[in-house]
């Protein structure tokens, strides 16, 4: 059976992107390419950044697409593209890699999932932002500095302290 996704006009959709090899932690060793690849991603192809955190390996992202657009995809290839040609070239590459004129750093595939409505976008913020916890690399959400629970805590939107004691945080979120 096929996989299918939902496109929706104006959509907001959560995403997971996990690098290839899941024991690197390029994404973090590497932050400001991967921003530099979203800054001119979201220049030419607008969207909104609701929530996201950049853990070693992978990343969970909660975007709005503009009203009249549905295309996420090739923000995502973009995104992906624009930050693998910002990297040193180390990695060795399958024959299938290369056929396809890819680097290797990335899955292929990656997680999506539309929001259905206001609850379960509020479970997927806590998640994205409970995420660092949920992985062992700080004990206080607040602690990881590469999350946009800081932008919520400057907007006064959530607590400083908030940790979101994860018991409530249920789903499949692409892991």
């Amino acid at each position: 059976m096929r996989y299918r996704r939902a496109f929706t006009r104006g959509g907001c959709y959560f995403f997971t992107l996990a690098l290839q090899d899941r024991k690197q932690d390029t994404l973090v060793r590497h932050i400001d390419e991967l921003r530099q690849a979203f800054y001119v991603v979201k220049k030419r192809h607008p969207f909104e950044i609701i929530a996201v955190c950049v853990l070693p390996e992978h990343l969970h992202l909660l975007v709005r697409l503009p009203e009249n657009d549905s295309d996420y995809p090739t923000r995502l290839r973009l995104i992906k593209a624009k930050f693998s040609q910002a990297l040193p070239k180390t990695e060795n590459l399958s024959a299938s890699r290369q056929s396809k004129n890819e680097r290797g750093i990335w899955q292929r595939r990656y997680w999506e999932h539309e929001i259905r409505d206001e609850r379960d976008l509020n479970a997927h913020i806590d998640y994205i932002h409970f995420n660092p916890v949920k992985h062992g690399y700080v004990t206080r959400v607040a602690d990881w500095p590469f999350s946009s629970f800081h932008r919520y805590v400057a907007n006064g939107i959530l607590p400083k302290d908030w940790a979101g004691n994860g018991a409530e945080i249920e789903g499949n979120f692409g892991e």
